[in-house]
């Protein structure tokens, strides 16, 4: 099946046909058809599959249909994202879709000023993607109101309903009409989540991809095992040796992020750090560099894990292992996204090793592991240009000397 065989308008298939899209994926082609009826749907899909897409089509051809009949009024599509980034990156589909059409989108986020959000919100908008917080500040001032929102839509729904974000949801939905769409979009949801979920829609079509195998085939994922300290050489000789290739390495937190970029300074190595410290400016300008290339080194916390689409990533360094395994999946997940391939490796160390079990759990198989010779290691440690290395250095030569002197000396 082709684009041009489904009821939406020709504006909307101009748009993907100009935009590159010729068939729908899987989740786009199941999806679609409720959205389109206004159906509830819980969707789980593999990250990179155009799950974003799968809800802009049929919603902005609803929302157009409405327009033309002068039913629209308001704000008739809320969007709710975890992210800065991935409000900003759904906003961008949505507008894509909807050149010419008529339908407008506006983003509302965090870390920047609120007036020139309030600017475009008094000209009116018909699709409204936001983070909770800055939602419900514009709601508590006014400039904001829900009560003609014919769908909501959460996406990466699981992270939207943890324990984080449930009771924001909870008071939102008290915000918007009872009667509406509910769509929920996700990579992974678990049975918590689930029930949570199934508490808020009304007769969901339930949608699931791959669900025996949460990593996309497109990706070839292997654990190293390497000692905590020793984490920075490996990424450093990574780097050499693919100086090319577009990395996006995982952190666990803030502090790391810095350190880990400081370490890659000290070895020559441009880096930059993306995370919630970050102003949305800084955040803004590290990603698109990031996607255009001129930066090769990307060092990030989660904040960055959660449906972001950069393209051409070659490889995705989980430098850490994620502390909740549902998180490896949407790290993995940057890599190998629509149909180009990708590489991740984790670095897992001895106290890490009980997260690689639960990953691995997870995933209900092993992940290949990614062998490497006591003397590779070695060398690894000894030719690294970070001047923290050469105590070590040191200390291997003077016993390998002190042993020659020892072998000579029996002769």
């Amino acid at each position: 099946m082709r684009f041009e065989d489904y009821s939406i308008s020709h504006t909307i298939k101009n748009n993907l046909e100009k935009s590159g899209f010729r068939r729908p994926t899987d989740i786009q082609f199941k999806a679609i058809p409720p959205v389109l009826k206004g159906e509830d749907v819980l969707a789980i899909a593999q990250t990179g599959t155009g799950k974003t897409a799968a809800f802009a089509i049929p919603v902005v051809h609803n929302i157009q249909q409405l327009k033309h009949q002068r039913k629209s009024q308001g704000i008739s599509c809320l969007v709710m994202a975890p992210t800065h980034e991935l409000a900003q990156q759904i906003s961008g589909v949505f507008t894509s879709i909807a050149r010419n059409t008529g339908v407008k989108t506006t983003v509302i986020i965090g870390g920047v000023s609120q007036d020139p959000q309030i600017s475009r919100l008094k000209s009116g908008t018909d699709i409204l993607v936001a983070t909770p917080g800055r939602l419900f500040d514009l709601v508590s001032q006014q400039v904001i109101r829900l009560d003609q929102v014919k769908t909501l839509i959460l996406d990466e729904a699981d992270h939207m309903l943890d324990l984080g974000f449930i009771n924001d949801i909870n008071d939102l939905v008290r915000l918007l009409p009872k009667k509406r769409q509910t769509l929920f979009f996700s990579a992974t949801i678990n049975k918590k989540i689930k029930k949570l979920a199934y508490s808020l829609v009304n007769k969901p079509i339930r949608i699931q991809i791959s669900p025996k195998n949460p990593v996309a085939k497109t990706i070839e994922h292997q654990v190293a095992f390497i000692e905590m300290d020793d984490k920075r050489a490996f990424l450093e000789r990574l780097v050499d040796e693919n100086k090319e290739a577009k990395i996006l390495a995982f952190v666990r937190t803030k502090v790391r992020a810095e350190r880990v970029k400081k370490a890659m300074e000290r070895v020559a190595i441009k880096s930059e750090t993306i995370h919630s410290d970050k102003d949305q400016a800084e955040r803004d300008s590290t990603m698109n560099r990031f996607k255009t290339g001129e930066l090769k080194l990307l060092i990030a916390t989660d904040v960055s894990a959660r449906g972001i689409d950069i393209p051409d990533v070659d490889f995705v360094v989980n430098y850490d292992l994620p502390e909740v395994a549902e998180n490896y999946v949407h790290r993995v997940g940057r890599t190998g996204r629509g149909n180009q391939r990708g590489k991740a490796v984790s670095f897992c160390s001895n106290e890490e090793r009980e997260i690689l079990e639960e990953i691995e759990g997870f995933l209900g198989k092993e992940i290949s592991r990614l062998e490497i010779e006591k003397q590779d290691y070695l060398e690894t440690l000894d030719f690294t240009k970070d001047t923290d290395y050469n105590w070590q250095k040191l200390m291997r030569d003077n016993e390998k000397e002190r042993k020659a002197a020892k072998k000579k000396k029996r002769k």
